[in-house]
């Protein structure tokens, strides 16, 4: 018969390892979600910006109907995103269309002197940025995540225990391509 003692020790191993597991994951999954938050905060940002510059090259553009179009329907898909996919297609679609829109800015000289214009620009350039960064920061989070979630022994217990593997944050292919404008 094995001693009360080492059935103990046993008992407390097993339970100090569950314990950590499930801390562990639990911390990931709140990195994810926080992560996630900064992502949307600079999107939210970028979509308020958007307005603020489709105005200040309307007055110029007149003409350019689908352009504007275009960019008001992707920037309502990406504030009624629910999830990281939906976020990234829309993302995907708005970069596209401000890609359109810069390169039609691009053939009126005055927009382009335009100081309202050119700070838009800039402050569109450091949202990117920032954007780029809370995307990063995010996937690094989701990898570190899907990893513990899919390491042995892990993987027997995460799905017991109610964690899910994680999307990435990922750039399509049209957000990757140039976009070229004929007039």
């Amino acid at each position: 018969m094995i001693p009360t003692y080492v059935v103990l020790g046993i008992i407390v191993v097993v339970g100090i390892f569950l314990w950590s597991l499930y801390n562990g994951l639990v911390t990931a999954r709140l990195r994810i979600k926080e992560a996630w938050s900064q992502i949307e905060v600079q999107l939210k940002r970028r979509s308020s910006l958007i307005p603020n510059l489709m105005e200040t090259v309307k007055g110029y553009a007149k003409h350019e109907k689908e352009v504007f179009e275009n960019v008001t329907k992707a920037r309502s898909a990406m504030l009624g995103a629910k999830n990281p996919k939906e976020a990234a297609t829309a993302d995907n679609q708005l970069t596209g269309a401000l890609k359109t829109l810069f390169a039609v800015a691009e053939a009126y000289p005055k927009l382009n002197a335009s100081d309202n214009f050119k700070e838009l620009q800039e402050e569109l350039s450091d949202t990117e940025t920032k954007i780029a960064a809370s995307r990063q920061f995010y996937n690094a989070n989701v990898l570190d995540y899907n990893t513990k979630i899919k390491v042995f022994p892990n993987v027997i217990l995460a799905g017991f225990l109610g964690f899910k593997e994680e999307e990435f944050f990922e750039a399509g292919e049209e957000a990757q391509k140039d976009i070229k404008v004929k007039f």
